[in-house]
């Protein structure tokens, strides 16, 4: 037995059988497990705001600093394009890519628990190295400890919160990842706000306190429960099914417990899951779920907004504490979608939200690409009224990617894969996305300073394809068994003709149907 069709008996029709209720035990896990999305979040918003603060500019980068306060008119799109300034950014992406394939081995054999509180330490020692930084490459160094405690929390949190949720909430569940990730943006702009104004050791204080949700993550971790998927997947059935019993607030977990059992004798039945995801059977997940969407998540540009946000609103013309402030109401403006996402996600399912959000960045990319065709970029602060039509764009524009690639596209690629390919799976979304949000994030501040304006309509053009491409190619998961979702692929329009081609589709279909049947209810019928 290998790859996708692994569900196959698990996915046997007993997701009706399932039972149980939503229990204070599962609540607090999944604040808990959610929590890990915090340290994402944090260094977002705290790397953005420090790289736009003068004291940190002075002491590291003192030619930016000076460029900065240049009033010359070839500056206005160029103030900050630095590759050494952009590295400080990027080098925690690029260290994160890494660690993922670590944290796959981590999650596999020791639990999902195990990569969250690995992630915690690391990152708690990325942000006192950065606090006490006195130079470059400690300043690098600090964030590869940042991006290693990443590489392991974004592996392990989508997972747990997938694996521990009741189907039909899934979604709602899964997107706590990006609730918390939004908080802590939001977070760390206001105490940007604050430390601006602490000279000149305002920016250590920012870094350092990065030590807090690590601290928070890992002392919860100890109180943490392992998913029962993962359980079992190591051979632990006894603690996994009481642990599936406290979770679910019932006893009567058999029909859930045996689709566990079985999904994981098929797992254990696959040798190389990373070398699985290129078989036949599972070019759906390979394409969609680990290479399209980690990768449009970030070609949206959103991360580059959340990156640059401060240093983009003084490009425009903005003071620095009025960027900071800006900074504090997008963080706000993604906070209010995670949240509109959570509602709405398992009632009108993902591909609506995909793709109302897509025309809505698309248009406010338009304008805001057409306001600094016309009005930037001349020497000159834009006046209020076009500033305030400029933040009124990109708050709808983060708003957009708030309830939509945001939190689904960690959400979507977490529900794809069967268990047996589950962590690869999961590693290579990380090691994907992370390849990308460190290719953007190296490359925005050049991007903007030699394509100007036009680097807004790059994006636009690239949202159009995201939303072409999960109109044709991505099946709607909500509310659909997580042991379950590769047999959306057999319906599809486009990928039965792929999955199809498999040698051994038939007669892992054959089994699928004899599952089936062996646990209708008697007396139904065909």
């Amino acid at each position: 037995m290998a790859g996708g069709f692994a569900g196959v008996e698990a996915g046997g029709g007993r997701a009706e059988q399932y039972e149980g209720r939503i229990t204070p035990y599962f609540i607090l896990a999944c604040i808990v497990g959610s929590f890990g999305g915090s340290l994402f979040g944090y260094d977002l918003g705290v790397s953005s705001g420090v790289t736009s603060m003068d004291d940190f500019l002075i002491k590291f980068f003192p030619d930016v600093y000076n460029r900065k306060h240049a009033h010359l008119h070839e500056t206005d799109y160029c103030k900050y394009d630095n590759q050494v300034l952009t590295l400080f950014t990027s080098s925690l992406y690029f260290a994160g890519l890494v660690s993922t394939f670590g944290a796959s081995y981590v999650t596999k054999r020791h639990g999902r628990r195990g990569s969250i509180m690995v992630g915690a330490v690391s990152f708690f020692l990325g942000g006192a190295v950065n606090a006490a930084a006195v130079n470059v490459a400690m300043l690098i160094v600090g964030r590869v400890l940042l991006g290693v405690g990443i590489g392991f929390g974004n592996q392990a949190v989508p997972l747990y919160l997938s694996e521990i949720a009741p189907f039909r909430i899934r979604g709602a569940v899964n997107q706590l990842f990006q609730l918390t990730t939004c908080l802590g943006i939001l977070v760390a702009n206001v105490i940007n706000y604050f430390t601006d104004r602490i000279h000149p050791w305002g920016w250590r204080l920012s870094l350092g306190l990065a030590v807090v949700p690590a601290t928070a993550i890992f002392v919860g971790a100890l109180f943490l429960p392992e998913t029962p998927n993962s359980l079992v997947e190591r051979g632990r059935l006894e603690e996994a099914r009481r642990v599936l019993e406290k979770v679910r607030g019932t006893h009567k977990v058999d029909a859930e417990f045996e689709d566990l059992k079985e999904a994981s004798e098929a797992a254990r039945a696959v040798r190389g899951t990373f070398r699985n995801l290129l078989a036949v059977r599972n070019r759906p997940q390979l394409i969609i779920g680990a290479l399209g969407i980690p990768a449009f998540q970030q070609l949206s540009g959103m991360n580059s907004i959340l990156f640059y946000s401060p240093v983009i609103f003084q490009s425009l013309g903005f003071g620095s504490s009025a960027a900071l402030y800006s900074s504090i109401i997008t963080g706000s403006m993604l906070v209010v979608g995670a949240l509109v996402s959570m509602v709405v996600v398992d009632r009108l399912g993902r591909r609506v939200l995909f793709m109302e959000a897509g025309a809505q960045m698309i248009a406010s990319m338009v304008v805001v690409a057409t306001i600094l065709a016309l009005k930037f970029g001349h020497g000159e602060e834009l006046s209020k009224g076009v500033s305030t039509v400029l933040v009124v764009a990109i708050c709808l524009f983060v708003v957009a990617y708030g309830w939509s690639w945001g939190p689904l596209g960690w959400l979507v690629p977490s529900e794809l894969f069967p268990l047996e390919m589950r962590s690869a799976g999961q590693s290579v979304v990380v090691c994907v996305n992370l390849f990308w949000t460190a290719a953007v994030a190296q490359c925005f501040l050049a991007a903007m300073c030699h394509l100007r304006w036009g680097v807004f309509i790059l994006f636009a053009a690239l949202i159009v394809v995201m939303s072409v491409f999960v109109v044709l190619l991505l099946p709607e998961t909500k509310q659909v068994p997580i042991e379950e979702i590769w047999l959306l692929f057999d319906k599809h329009w486009y990928w039965k003709r792929v999955v199809t081609k498999d040698p051994k589709y038939q007669g892992h279909h054959h089994r699928q149907e004899m599952a089936a049947a062996a646990v209708k209810p008697v007396g139904t019928s065909e």
